[in-house]
């Protein structure tokens, strides 16, 4: 059943990503935006104006990112997050964290112990590192590693067999509390390592956070027939193109011919939206495809050979990652990063701060942020005034 993704925008709060938002991203970075991006594949975004107005003016901010790890190995769909975030820190040059939720692993899982899910992270982490990041602008870390060792080992241990109450006990509290665990890798506060100790600086700094917003599985790494693994043969790929690979819906090379194929179905044509750099190449492949003038066979040659290049590539970088290069990553040590090197936006004196009463009585121009807060307060107060009353 196809996703209505709009209906998900709706139900979260993000807006559509725009044209206006691609141009003013260029403007701001110097960078044309990513194919993910030109495609629609990127499609919203929560408040990314407020980010680029911190970039336009060199005020600091951060990446964060996170793997929940299945099992050992990665399928090439959890490479796209990874390759997107690793261009966005190209891009902004800020320093990027990524949690690995091993905890949440074991909490979520009725098989899995606390040991093997370790072992995950591990494995993981240097797939991620496969992907190119710099070690020092980037933090990984384990859950169970860097929020409190054994101790919080046993939390997770009691949380999974708490259930929420004796008349359902469906679930366990591990599952309900998570959300805070994950929440609050997007506070900078939570990270004295790199953003310091004073909580008043830190907590002013945001993240940006590339994520699914659906989060459906599409692949599973867990289950073989369902992904394509960064360590398969180039003879798998191929066949898993060419066995499993549903084409645009027609029955025969006639009908191809006759009345083309359709994109949006085709599996390996949207494997060459994600991995097809040109975007002439791609119109005209689409173009020629859904017009009938190119058949399945040509369609998924192309994709098999790209495939099979990124795989190679990705499995050579691979080899080179060492235990010693996943413990640089994973150790919480400063990081350092440039930001933006062309600030043409000078920020306001206290414009990180709380509004000032010049500032209320509108002798200063405040930000939309300042002004969403501000609201809040007047409203607070107006409540408070009235309970009084």
């Amino acid at each position: 059943m196809a996703i209505n993704y709009l209906s998900l925008v709706e139900k979260f709060g993000t807006q559509v990503t725009t044209p206006d938002d691609l141009k003013r991203f260029e403007q701001v970075t110097g960078h044309k935006p990513r194919r993910f991006m030109r495609r629609g594949i990127v499609f919203s975004h929560c408040e990314l104006n407020l980010i680029l107005d911190r970039h336009e003016r060199g005020q600091p901010f951060f990446l964060y990112t996170r793997r929940r790890p299945s099992s050992d190995s990665m399928h090439i769909g959890h490479t796209i997050p990874f390759e997107f975030t690793k261009w966005l820190q190209d891009v902004f040059d800020v320093p990027l964290i990524i949690m690995l939720t091993d905890d949440e692993k074991y909490i979520f899982s009725e098989k899995k112990t606390i040991d093997e899910v370790r072992s995950y992270s591990i494995a993981n982490c240097k797939y991620i590192i496969t992907i190119g990041f710099n070690s020092k602008k980037n933090f990984i870390f384990s859950d169970y590693d860097f929020m409190g060792g054994a101790f919080y080992r046993n939390v997770t241990r009691i949380s999974k067999h708490i259930t929420l109450n004796v008349a359902r006990a469906v679930s366990n509290i591990g599952k309900i509390h998570f959300g805070a665990v994950q929440g609050a890798t997007s506070f900078a506060s939570s990270f004295p390592h790199i953003f310091g100790t004073d909580e008043v600086i830190s907590n002013s700094i945001p993240a940006l956070i590339p994520c699914a917003i659906d989060q459906d599985p599409k692949m599973s790494a867990s289950v073989a027939a369902s992904a394509m693994f960064m360590h398969d043969e180039p003879s798998t790929i191929k066949n898993n193109i060419i066995r499993f690979a549903f084409s645009g819906g027609q029955l025969n090379e006639a009908e191809q011919r006759e009345k083309g194929e359709d994109t949006d179905k085709d599996v390996s044509y949207q494997y060459l939206t994600f991995f097809l750099e040109d975007d002439e190449e791609l119109e005209k492949i689409k173009k020629e495809y859904s017009s009938g003038e190119m058949l399945t066979g040509t369609l998924k040659a192309k994709c098999i050979a790209e495939l099979q290049v990124y795989v190679k590539g990705f499995q050579e970088r691979r080899a080179k990652v060492t235990d010693e290069i996943v413990a640089d990553f994973m150790s919480q040590k400063p990081l350092v990063w440039g930001g933006n090197p062309n600030v043409t936006v000078v920020a306001r004196k206290g414009e990180n701060e709380k509004p000032s009463e010049e500032a209320a009585e509108g002798t200063i121009k405040l930000t939309k942020n300042q002004e969403k807060n501000l609201a809040k307060k007047k409203a607070v107060a107006e409540k408070k005034a009235a309970k009084k009353q």
